[in-house]
């Protein structure tokens, strides 16, 4: 499927607001927590750019799986190391060995194994992004203007499974018609995100 204007204009907006928040959006925290949300959105702005390079068949290669990965992984790893820093051993080693795992059955052991380890891992980042910058927002820890990242976190789990259904060629949607909801989807994400850390500093 050839890649609209359209379409192209929602993901340099997504990259601008991805490389926005790299550049000013995260100061004033630890280095490590600084280092996992450039991660994040470092690779959030490459896929954008290289989607609007190269085209939606990039989507299809089997390395955009590890990547896609890499960013709830590497902004919920941010959200601990954050907020909640005596958790962050046991949930860096299970983001490493849900990365590794994801890796290998990639790799070696395609079909259900594949997809349930891609679902459990992403599961469980999806679900920290989600709930936790909601959770603080409730309890008054940050302004409620952070639960935004929360918002972003849905999204980004909605993606997720619009490339999961792409890829296992579901029935229940074409692969048109989620490449045609794709970039608007990463545009809002993104933009959910940068506006949520940006609040939180209100």
């Amino acid at each position: 499927m050839k890649i609209s204007l359209l379409d192209r204009i929602f993901l340099f907006g997504a990259s601008l607001l991805a490389a926005y928040q790299v550049v000013v959006g995260i100061e004033g925290l630890s280095s490590f927590t600084i280092l996992c949300y450039t991660i994040g959105f470092g690779i959030i702005l490459v896929a954008c750019l290289m989607i609007i390079i190269l085209g939606f068949d990039v989507l299809e290669n089997s390395l955009v799986v590890i990547l896609s990965t890499v960013i709830p992984l590497s902004l919920s790893t941010g959200l601990i190391s954050e907020f909640y820093q005596k958790h962050l051993p046991p949930y860096l080693a299970f983001a490493g060995l849900g990365l590794l795992a994801i890796s290998i059955t990639r790799a070696f052991l395609r079909g259900k194994v594949s997809t349930m380890v891609l679902a459990v891992v992403h599961g469980v980042a999806g679900l920290v992004i989600f709930a936790l910058p909601i959770f603080l927002g409730l309890k008054g820890t940050v302004p409620a203007g952070f639960s935004l990242v929360g918002i972003g976190g849905a999204l980004i789990g909605i993606g997720g499974l619009l490339l999961f259904f792409m890829r296992t060629g579901s029935q229940f949607l074409s692969r048109e018609r989620i490449l045609n909801i794709f970039p608007g989807l990463l545009l809002l994400t993104t933009a959910a995100f940068v506006a949520g850390f940006m609040l939180a500093k209100t």
